[in-house]
């Protein structure tokens, strides 16, 4: 039986703490950004941590060597 892959795609969007929590950019924040509040804009900019039944499929599902 073949090693499973990395998804490729979860690989460039999800990075995975010491802790094993999972980090993601938030959503909404590529276009049509003049009517989006201030507040909206500022508070996606940097990284979050997913929730947690979110980060349980990432995981299982698409992060194999993670």
């Amino acid at each position: 039986m073949p090693k499973m892959k990395t998804h490729s795609g979860a690989k460039k969007r999800f990075k995975v703490t010491a802790s094993g929590k999972v980090k993601a950019q938030p959503a909404f924040k590529r276009h049509c950004l003049e009517q989006k509040s201030p507040k909206m804009k500022r508070q996606a900019r940097g990284t979050m941590v997913l929730h947690e039944a979110d980060a349980r499929i990432i995981l299982k599902n698409f992060l194999v060597n993670a």
